[in-house]
């Protein structure tokens, strides 16, 4: 087995004081390279390598020549090829389409990805190395394997596997996946053979197709049908994604005009072993020295630790579901305590530990009997009312009493969000929120509760403002005494499915009515595979067929002006939305009023909207 380097070659000339005259294996990414286990790329290059792999990585590669994407040579094995840490258009572009003027996944924030990136970048390989295999993954490939919505183009799109010239898509959390190619690959299996590995997608020719079907599979509505009829598509939605659980999940098949796309189940969850032994891998936690500028991803991470992944919450404008999956796969305290001493060590360590969590950070070590037999149940969500779920926060607690012993840490905190209403239900004997407030919350606490209309909320799979309401009242009961208080910082969102100027103003009293702060808003983006975007694009929801109202264009920024009411820069658009829903009583200088009035008295609406079907 190769000694892990302090970074992993990034020229030849490192390759070769590393004693490589070839690589196994390159990668190629559009961020910046960091040796971070936050970032995919450097997480699967040090698993590869701690398998037996040598590992090359080619960071933000000009697109526009064979240059760099050349510069390490042709791999023994194949290319590994990600957008980076974050699909590419949600990266580039804002939800109001603007081309956004840095990325913090490069050096400086100097924007250095393509559009599509991961077509842009297996389209260069596959010209610059015809005969070498091409594996594509991270977030952009695993949420676009299917036929999906693309906002930016307004129109639904190919699997990315169509469009790419990739011998394998890898989806979800790959490590597992990326060692069984790379293993297969080193005894001489042709690429083309590997079809049967968990957690990869690939395609079969038409012929093929007609003629020698895959046995056991689940076809959904093929290219064709999605693109023309969006209640097709809302069919084919529902149903991979009730297929991507990794107990009970099958594979699903989707033709498309030129090739037919087939999809593995799901990958099993790692055991606790392998992610243990996966994140205690030698990460310097450092952007690659030949950097001249720092990479601003890096800072609010550099010393965070992840405790788990997965996630139940089943939000839906998340595609976690389609990723990481909704089971629970947590380390070791042990794991966890030995990650923090390492980091202890290291010369940038100052004794704070920025963030130990996940997904969710309050779901550690969180579990239900039957998951590991039948996996998630597919008729519904996992709510703090399920009598099966384990919702105790005492391994949480005691993990976070464990790292902040470790001699030379000073203060442990929690920057990832948490889950309210898993807390309301919390074994009273574990006080983890006490213990939140006392020794891990710096000044903010962040939550989420979305919005405030009843209907909203249950759009978005959230759970109802009166359970926010009474976490918010018990996060007040504990800063009584308290030399500095703290705040909750709540997340909401405008502009989602469902939701009407009317619900919007809703939202506005509340925060009005609360005294909440509004820094951390979102306007809603319609990404690859989330249940909101099926809705955004076929106005109706997926599992139920109930129409959904789609508030689009100027409404959406109506919205989310509604949502920071207080912005003096958002007034014209406040009084629009207020006059369009009737709500003059709320213009003025009142008490209870939003904004003030413009002199053009109550009128009428400024401007009218069609609502979208």
């Amino acid at each position: 087995m190769r000694s892990q380097p302090p970074f992993l070659p990034v020229s030849l000339k490192e390759g070769k004081a590393l004693g490589i005259d070839q690589f196994d294996i390159i990668l190629v990414t559009g961020d910046a390279y960091v040796d971070h286990p936050s970032f995919g790329t450097a997480l699967i290059g040090r698993v590869l390598w701690d398998a037996g792999f040598s590992v090359g990585i080619i960071a933000q590669p000009d697109w526009k020549t064979d240059r760099d994407v050349t510069a390490l040579g042709k791999p023994r094995l194949f290319f590994g090829i990600s957008s980076g840490n974050v699909d590419s258009m949600v990266n580039n572009l804002t939800p109001n389409l603007k081309r956004r003027s840095s990325d913090v996944y490069s050096p400086g924030g100097v924007p250095r990805r393509p559009d599509r990136a991961t077509i842009v970048y297996a389209n260069r390989v596959h010209g610059a190395y015809p005969d070498v295999p091409i594996v594509i993954g991270g977030i952009e490939a695993s949420l676009r394997r299917f036929a999906h919505y693309d906002y930016w183009q307004d129109r639904v799109r190919q699997s990315i596997l169509a469009d790419a010239p990739a011998t394998l898509l890898v989806y979800g959390m790959g490590e597992r996946q990326m060692v069984e190619i790379a293993r297969r690959l080193d005894v001489g299996e042709p690429a083309r053979s590997l079809r049967d590995i968990r957690g990869t997608a690939y395609t079969l020719d038409i012929a093929e197709w007609r003629t020698a079907r895959p046995e056991g599979i689940v076809e959904i509505p093929g290219f064709t049908e999605v693109s023309s009829d969006k209640a097709a598509y809302a069919r084919a939605f529902t149903v991979h994604y009730r297929e991507q659980d990794p107990v009970r999940g099958r594979p699903v098949v989707q033709p498309h005009p030129k090739t037919v796309i087939v999809q593995n189940p799901p990958p099993l969850p790692l055991t606790t072993a392998e992610l243990d032994h996966i994140y205690e891998l030698p990460f310097s936690r450092r952007a690659h020295p030949s950097y001249q500028k720092p990479v601003p991803a890096l800072e609010p991470v550099q010393f965070s630790v992840v405790s788990h992944r997965g996630c139940f919450g089943s939000c839906s404008f998340c595609a976690l579901t389609h990723h990481q999956g909704r089971i629970i796969q947590s380390r070791s305290i042990e794991s966890i305590v030995r990650e923090v001493t390492r980091m202890v060590a290291m010369p940038d360590f100052k004794g704070i530990v920025q963030d130990v969590g996940g997904p969710t950070a309050n779901m550690y070590a969180m579990e239900c009997g039957r998951w590991e037999k039948a996996g998630a149940c597919p008729d519904k969500s996992c709510t703090p009312a399920c009598k099966t779920l384990k919702t105790s926060h005492r391994r949480l607690t005691e993990l976070m009493e464990k790292v902040s012993e470790v001699p030379g840490v000073k203060k442990v905190f929690v920057s990832s969000g948490i889950r309210y209403d898993l807390v309301l239900v919390d074994d009273p004997g574990s006080n983890y929120l006490s213990q939140l407030c006392d020794r891990h919350v710096s000044g903010h606490l962040k939550v989420a509760p979305e919005h405030a209309s009843p209907k909203v909320t249950v759009a978005m799979n959230k759970p109802d403002v009166a359970v926010f309401d009474r976490f918010h009242d018990l996060f007040e009961e504990l800063q009584q005494g308290k030399r500095k208080r703290q705040y909750l910082v709540p997340y909401f969102m405008s502009g989602h499915p469902g939701c009407t100027i009317g619900d919007m103003i809703e939202l506005a009293e509340y925060i009005r009515d609360r005294q909440l702060y509004t820094e951390q808003v979102q306007d809603f983006t319609p990404t690859p595979m989330s249940v909101s975007t099926c809705m955004y694009y076929t106005g109706v929801n997926p599992f139920t067929h109930e129409p959904m109202y789609v508030p689009k264009d100027r409404e959406k920024k109506i919205q989310r002006a509604l949502m920071q009411y207080r912005e003096p820069g958002n007034r014209t658009l406040v009084l629009e939305g207020l006059r369009i829903a009737g709500r003059s009583d709320l213009i003025g200088s009142g008490k209870k009023c939003l904004v003030a009035g413009d002199g053009h008295g109550d009128g009428v609406p400024s401007r009218s909207f069609v609502r979208r079907k």
